[in-house]
């Protein structure tokens, strides 16, 4: 385990993805992040089945960063109840890492 995680979340439009982006990389709770899209989504929402076009939101961020992009991410999302989801980056180059080590402090 390196410590680092990858933060995955999703938004209506890319304009959406940019800001909590640029939010979170701002505010160093991320080192990073990438926008992909649009994505399908296919989904139950509110006992509903769905299919929607998407922006992904990929951020790379510590395990002890986590919590607070966590928090912030819930709180300027404009989903009252979006996928936040960590994973963890078991290995990779060890500058890469070190940068995001280093780059998301708080």
């Amino acid at each position: 385990m390196t410590g680092c995680l990858t933060v995955s979340t999703a938004t209506e439009t890319r304009a959406q993805a940019v800001a909590l982006a640029q939010s979170a990389v701002g505010a160093r709770l991320a080192a990073g992040a990438q926008i992909v899209g649009p994505v399908v989504s296919v989904f139950w929402h509110a006992g509903e089945f769905g299919e929607s076009e998407e922006y992904q939101l990929l951020l790379k961020t510590s395990a002890a960063r986590y919590p607070e992009l966590e928090a912030h991410l819930l709180q300027n999302h404009p989903w009252s109840n979006p996928e936040v989801c960590a994973v963890p980056i078991s290995t990779g180059s060890a500058p890469y890492l070190e940068w995001i080590d280093r780059t998301a402090t708080g």
